[in-house]
């Protein structure tokens, strides 16, 4: 038995017998168009929900779900570069009707109901985007959060967010993405827990960027900056407000000042 990230039970048993109610319908309708897969050479028949494998949520009838209320959003895949017509092509959706998506912009009906705005506790993790769709996608969303609390955006292989504003996000959580500067983060001038575990930031000298900024707890294990000398006391040093290092309250050998590069070019041999 497995699960799929959907919460889905995708178990043998929970499929429906070729004799099943399912079966008899699929009979009665007109089939769908038959594709080659190039892997294994099986013929595929796409599924009846393949018609919106490309609609958002809002684009769909019938329901009054905000974006707010939704736990762990996907930013979906864009179409591939011979499908980038469904942009302009009109899409079917329930009852038969048809919806157009405009060239110049969402609808501000859209907007309305996306309500990213209001969204106080968000989680954007594991996203997959390798689509520059999805990026241009994500990035938008991002800017729309102001007033986001607390976001998660783990393992999202972002490289730079600097051109996005978290006004008042206190906890943001970018654990292993493609950082490899603090000029890279948001704008997070509320900010008070801050990680940046598994990135790829050298220098520890950006970080005094984030001295006026509220930040209690800051986690930089797995970046090539902790093999530094003197990690722990430089970090204490450009954040003198700082609490917490990566899991570990600030010690009395932190407060000492780090080492000038002169003097540690030498060492003494007993």
């Amino acid at each position: 038995m497995s699960e799929s990230s959907s919460g889905v039970n995708t178990s043998s048993e929970s499929f429906p017998k070729s004799h099943s109610h399912y079966s008899e319908l699929s009979d009665t309708h007109t089939p769908f168009s038959v594709e080659l897969t190039p892997d294994s050479g099986i013929v595929a028949t796409p599924l009846p929900s393949s018609r919106f494998r490309f609609a958002s949520w809002h684009w769909l009838e019938e329901h009054d779900v905000r974006g707010d209320q939704l736990a762990c959003p996907r930013v979906r895949e864009g179409p591939a570069e011979d499908e980038l017509s469904v942009k302009s092509e009109d899409i079917f959706l329930k009852g038969g009707r048809r919806k157009r998506r405009e060239d110049e912009g969402q609808k501000w009906e859209e907007r309305l109901q996306e309500n990213w705005e209001n969204c106080v506790v968000l989680n954007l993790s594991y996203q997959d985007l390798g689509d520059p769709y999805q990026l241009e996608n994500f990035i938008r969303i991002l800017r729309r959060l102001i007033r986001a609390e607390r976001l998660q955006l783990v393992d999202n292989a972002l490289r730079d967010l600097s051109s996005v504003r978290l006004p008042r996000c206190k906890i943001l959580n970018l654990h292993r993405n493609n950082l490899t500067s603090i000029r890279q983060l948001p704008n997070v001038p509320e900010i008070q827990h801050l990680c940046l575990s598994e990135n790829s930031i050298s220098s520890l000298g950006e970080l005094s960027l984030l001295r006026s900024t509220p930040l209690r707890s800051l986690t930089l294990k797995r970046n090539p900056c902790q093999f530094l000398e003197d990690y722990r006391s430089r970090v204490f040093s450009c954040l003198p407000k700082l609490q917490v290092l990566d899991g570990i309250p600030k010690l009395p050998d932190d407060s000492v000042p780090p080492s000038s590069p002169a003097a540690s070019r030498f060492c003494t041999i007993l």
